[in-house]
Order: structure tokens, then C-alpha cells, then sequence
């Protein structure tokens, strides 16, 4: 059952919308699993030659995006790779290095579009091909309430077996989607979906408000005829760099009533002195 890849982060009671975002060079400027070779590579888990070939996946990925043909192959290296991995050694060494690899290629634009989401009482799911153990802490990061990723086989050792066992990719996003709409009352009219790529069509299709971010050419297309929004998110920035915000109404209203009673004392305390001695 699908429903049982898709985890909350965080326990809140849930609107009856969403904002579906795919992940990688939707709401981050890379791929999500690539861009953690080298601290897999730090912590013993590939060697020099495995980071060379993630980097340069990387770079075809920035490059041009992935097709289907190319997500395949993609998906049979790394599902090869991880085998034999410790899955506690992975999310520790995720953990470790989450902040400063991740929280530097967030989009600006992506993060407001979450705040903007929830200030409108829609639940944020991400839903990503990419690895649950990588996907669900940067889910945590970014105030998601929910995350589909892909799942991994793990052996009674505590090790990848290199098998797959829930892939969240394609048609399979639509249906994480539609099954969690079943079981959380979304109303997928009134729903919206994120994604770059062509490959997710099934999943902009299934909801009322999709959405193209750096789209590939093939999806860019596919927007430009059915009249879909078209957006560009061009500028990564640190998550703590966006703290900075205003302080919540309930401080702003106990400031002023603060003030007010300090200005009118002074005001008694001056209107005291003014009045002369009996």
C-alpha cells in the first residue's frame, strides 16, 4: 500500500487541500541523493571513483534534466551502489551534513510558496524519487507535513539489499497522491502540484492547480499548450537568512500594550510633579 511510504513529519490536524512539491530543482537547486556522495564517500560508504560518477550525473542532471530512460538507469546504479550500506551509517551521515549541504541550495522562491501555503491552511507533502532517508529529513527541515520518497529493501542485518521497494516515480507519484486525497479528504480540484520534469506529468495532471518550475523542454511544452503556470526559481538561499521575520501579531499587540501603559504612566508621573502641593 502506498499510504504506508507516505509519513507525516509532523502530526496537525489536516485541511482538506495540498500543495504537492517535488523536490529536486523544484524546491533545491541539485539532486537531493547526488549531492551527498561526498560525505558517502567521507564516511566509507563509495569510493573516488563512485564520486566522480555521481558528479558528473549531477552535472547531466543540472545540464538538461532526466528522462525516463535516463531515471532508469539512474535508479538501477544507485539501488546497485547502496547495497550492503548500513542504513543507520546513512542517516546519521545525512544528519550530520544536511545543514550545510542542503540549506544552501533551497530556493527562496520555493520556501515562500510553502509559507504561503500553509498560511493558507493546505497541507505541504513532498513527493520525490529520491531515498526516504534523505528525503524525509529535508522534508523535516523545510516544515513539510508529509513525504512520499522512494524505499529501499533492508535485509535483517540493517543493510540495503539493493532491491526497491516502493519506487516513487512517474504514474507512482499520481497514485501516492490520490491514495493519500482518499484517505486525508483533499479535495484535489482544489489542490496544486510542483515539479521541472516531464516524467511527473501524471502528478500535475491529477490536481486542479499544476504548476511548471524550471521546466525541461519537454514539460515546458506540455505547459505552454495547456495553459499552465510557468515559474522560475533562480535564487538558492540559507533557510536561517529567511528567519529574519517580523514578530508574530500576538508579540507586536503585547509590545504596543507594553508602550501604551509606559507612555501613560509617564504621562500620570509628569502631571504629578505639574500639580502643586496642598
Amino acid at each position: 500500500m502506498v499510504g504506508a511510504y507516505a509519513r507525516a513529519v509532523e502530526n496537525h490536524s489536516l485541511p482538506r487541500t495540498a500543495a504537492f512539491f517535488d523536490l529536486d530543482k523544484t524546491v533545491i537547486a541539485k539532486s537531493s541523493t547526488l549531492t551527498f556522495s561526498k560525505s558517502f564517500y567521507q564516511g566509507g560508504l563509495i569510493n573516488r571513483r563512485a564520486v566522480l560518477r555521481t558528479a558528473y550525473a549531477q552535472f547531466l542532471f543540472l545540464a538538461g534534466g532526466a528522462d525516463h530512460d535516463q531515471m532508469e538507469r539512474m535508479r538501477e546504479y544507485l539501488s546497485t551502489l547502496c547495497r550492503g550500506w548500513n542504513v543507520q551509517q546513512v542517516k546519521e551521515i545525512v544528519a550530520e551534513t544536511l545543514h550545510d549541504l542542503i540549506d544552501p541550495i533551497i530556493y527562496d522562491e520555493a520556501a515562500s510558496l510553502i509559507e504561503e501555503h500553509h498560511t493558507a491552511g493546505r497541507d505541504v507533502v513532498i513527493v520525490s524519487t529520491s531515498g526516504a532517508e534523505v528525503v524525509e529529513p529535508i522534508g523535516e527541515m523545510l516544515g513539510a507535513d508529509r513525504v512520499v520518497a522512494t524505499r529501499m529493501v533492508v535485509g535483517g542485518d540493517g543493510c540495503f539489499t539493493g532491491e526497491v521497494e516502493y519506487y516513487a516515480y512517474g504514474p507512482t507519484k499520481a497514485e501516492a497522491i490520490k491514495e493519500l486525497a482518499g484517505s486525508e479528504g483533499y479535495d484535489l480540484a482544489r489542490c496544486y502540484a510542483y515539479s521541472d520534469s516531464a516524467t511527473d506529468l501524471p502528478m500535475l495532471e491529477s490536481v486542479g492547480h499544476p504548476h511548471a518550475v524550471n521546466p525541461d523542454r519537454a514539460l515546458r511544452r506540455e505547459a505552454v499548450a495547456r495553459g499552465w503556470p510557468v515559474l522560475d526559481f533562480h535564487r538558492p538561499v540559507r533557510l536561517k537568512q529567511r528567519l529574519a521575520a517580523p514578530p508574530r501579531p500576538a508579540l507586536v499587540a503585547a509590545a504596543a500594550i507594553g508602550a501604551a501603559a509606559a507612555t501613560a504612566g509617564l504621562v500620570w508621573y509628569a502631571s504629578r510633579r505639574r500639580t502643586p502641593a496642598v
